[in-house]
């Protein structure tokens, strides 16, 4: 019937003109496809080529959709800062990883303030990463100055700095289940980047239909199953007053919310952000050392300079930049 003609086309008026008014308020950026989004416009085995171009065409902040997920993306060093430093407060939140999913703005406060009071720019935290720094260039020295690949060295190395911080303990390089997690951790950080692996940004889908990504959430259950055994231990042996590590001081706060009905303190969440702090960081934090230490290769004057400021400073900082002098 005519009314129903004039029902329907009110209605689509109506979505057309709030879609429109969603959009005046977002940044510009690429048509995008219903469902599909802008992923088949980007470049598979690089997205960030794609949208270092699009940025030239819809400036250093702009709107992307990855399949029905919105995204504003920030390009340059100036729209970085202004978002992440000028304004923190206000972008401290994380899009949700279907991985590990987790409440973002009270728990990220938490951990980096523990990080602060607890490990970073301490002593302890110094010595350990004078010690573990120790036990790299022990690694290097049982290569016998012959060509190796730094990323396995650099891996556990990093690795072990978190462990300490998050677990109170290291583990010896050679140790099996410590390798095992390392090689489990990486397995699920080169997934996150494959085309498979970005297909997850559909995962009502992807978790029903077999294939790897079915491989990969048996390997975080076996890391999550290795966390809670860690947790376990802490909870045996804890000590309110008298805190190791992050575990404990989660652990703390976790017994004293344990009566508020929506807190964030509590076990699943103490499994992914310490998943987070072990994974994540030590693949950015590794990544970093290969490419620094490949500058210092090509820029021996920067070497040089470095270990000049480093004998003025303080003997105490000069393990590391050993590590690059030496080997």
């Amino acid at each position: 019937t005519s009314s129903s003609v004039y029902g329907c086309l009110v209605i689509i008026l109506v979505v057309f003109h709030l879609i429109k008014i969603t959009h005046i308020r977002l940044p510009p950026g690429p048509h995008a496809l219903p469902l599909l989004g802008n992923l088949l416009q980007m470049d598979k085995q690089g997205p960030f080529k794609t949208l270092t171009k699009w940025s030239g065409v819809y400036g250093p902040v702009m709107t992307v959709y990855l399949g029905r997920q919105r995204a504003v993306v920030l390009v340059g060093y100036e729209a970085v800062k202004e978002a992440l430093v000028d304004q923190a407060e206000d972008f401290i939140g994380r899009a949700p990883v279907p991985f590990l999913v987790r409440r973002w703005r009270k728990l990220g406060r938490f951990t980096l303030t523990t990080l602060r009071d607890f490990g970073m720019g301490r002593k302890r935290m110094e010595e350990w990463i004078q010690e573990e720094s120790q036990h790299l260039i022990d690694s290097l020295d049982g290569t016998k100055a012959v060509p190796f690949d730094p990323h396995p060295f650099l891996s556990r190395t990093m690795s072990n700095v978190i462990c300490s911080l998050v677990f109170g303990q290291r583990f010896g390089y050679e140790d099996d289940n410590f390798l095992h997690l390392l090689n489990i951790l990486s397995a699920i950080l080169h997934f996150g980047s494959t085309p498979w692996g970005q297909l997850y940004i559909f995962p009502w889908l992807m978790e029903r239909l077999p294939g790897r990504q079915q491989v990969v959430f048996g390997q975080v259950d076996e890391l999550r199953g290795f966390v809670m055994k860690k947790i376990h231990e802490h909870q045996e042996t804890l000590d309110p007053g008298n805190p190791r590590d992050f575990i404990d001081c989660f652990l703390t706060k976790l017994n004293q919310e344990k009566d508020v009905s929506s807190s964030e303190f509590h076990y699943e969440n103490l499994v992914s952000t310490v998943l987070n702090l072990s994974g994540r960081n030590r693949d950015h934090q590794h990544h970093s050392q290969i490419r620094c230490h490949f500058g210092f290769v090509g820029y021996c004057l920067c070497v040089v300079t470095c270990q000049h400021a480093c004998l003025i400073a303080s003997r105490s900082f000069c393990i590391l930049c050993s590590v690059v002098l030496f080997h």
